[in-house]
C-alpha cells in the first residue's frame, strides 16, 4: 500500500476542487471534452444538407455519410471518455493500492494515445472529403462554417489527447520510482540498537565435576557479560 504514488496524495485525503481543477491533466480533459462537443455538435446540427431539388439529406463532406458518421461517433465517444476519466481522476486519490493506481495510469496512457490516433484519422478523413466536395453542394454556404469548425477542432483534439498521454506517462514514471521505496524491508523482530547475543556455550565441568561457569548473553545495561556458576 502506498499513499502518494502515481501523482496523488495519501489515500483517504479530503477532495480539494481547486487543486483538482488546476491539475494539468484535468485542464486538458476539460478542453478535450469541449472540443468533442464542438465536433459532433457541428456535424449533427449543420453537417447534413437538403437542397430543394432533393428529398433526402446528404452529408456536407462530399456526400459521404461515412465522414459524418465517423465525426459524430468519435466526438460522442471522446466526450464520454473524458467524463469517465474525469470521474476516475476524482476517485484516484482514494485508491490505496499501488497496483490499482498503476493500472489506472497505464489505462490512461493507452486510451489517450488511442484517441489521439483516432482524432488524427478523423481530421485527415474530414479534411480530405471536404476538399473533394462539389462546389454546387455548398452553393448557398449552408453549413460551411460548421464543417470547417469540425475539421479544425478535430485537429486541435489531436494535441490535447497527446498531452494527456504524455502527462499520464510522466505520472507513471514518477509513481513507479516512488513505489520502489514504498515498503519497509527492515526486520521488525530485530532492533538495530541491540547487538546480537553471542552463542551461549555449555557449562564447563570443574575438576570434581561440580562447579563451573558459562557465559551469559550480553547485558545492555552493564555493557558486559555476566557469568553464573553452578
Amino acid at each position: 500500500m502506498e499513499g502518494g504514488a502515481y501523482g496523488a496524495g495519501k489515500a483517504g485525503g479530503a477532495f480539494d476542487p481547486q487543486t483538482f481543477i488546476r491539475q494539468p491533466h484535468t485542464v486538458l480533459r476539460l478542453v478535450s471534452w469541449v472540443f468533442s462537443i464542438v465536433v459532433f455538435g457541428s456535424i449533427v446540427n449543420e453537417g447534413y444538407l437538403n437542397h430543394a431539388s432533393e428529398e433526402e439529406e446528404f452529408c456536407i463532406y462530399n456526400r459521404n455519410p461515412d465522414a459524418c458518421n465517423y465525426g459524430v461517433t468519435v466526438g460522442v465517444l471522446s466526450f464520454l471518455s473524458c467524463v469517465v476519466y474525469l470521474a476516475l481522476d476524482i476517485y484516484f486519490p482514494q485508491i490505496s493500492s499501488v497496483k490499482d493506481r498503476k493500472k489506472a495510469v497505464i489505462s490512461d496512457i493507452g486510451v489517450s494515445a488511442l484517441w489521439a490516433f483516432l482524432w488524427f484519422v478523423g481530421f485527415c478523413f474530414l479534411a480530405n472529403q471536404w476538399q473533394a466536395s462539389k462546389p454546387e453542394d455548398n452553393l448557398l454556404n449552408e453549413g460551411t462554417d460548421a464543417a470547417r469548425a469540425a475539421i479544425a477542432f478535430s485537429f486541435f483534439s489531436i494535441f490535447t489527447w497527446v498531452g494527456q498521454a504524455v502527462l499520464a506517462f510522466q505520472r507513471y514514471r514518477i509513481g513507479a520510482d516512488s513505489a520502489l521505496f514504498s515498503q519497509d524491508y527492515t526486520d521488525p523482530s530485530q532492533d538495530a540498537s541491540v547487538p546480537y547475543a553471542p552463542y551461549a556455550s555449555e557449562p564447563e565441568a570443574g575438576p570434581a565435576g561440580g562447579g563451573g561457569s558459562y557465559q551469559q548473553p550480553f547485558d545492555a545495561e552493564t555493557q558486559g557479560y555476566q557469568t553464573q556458576g553452578y
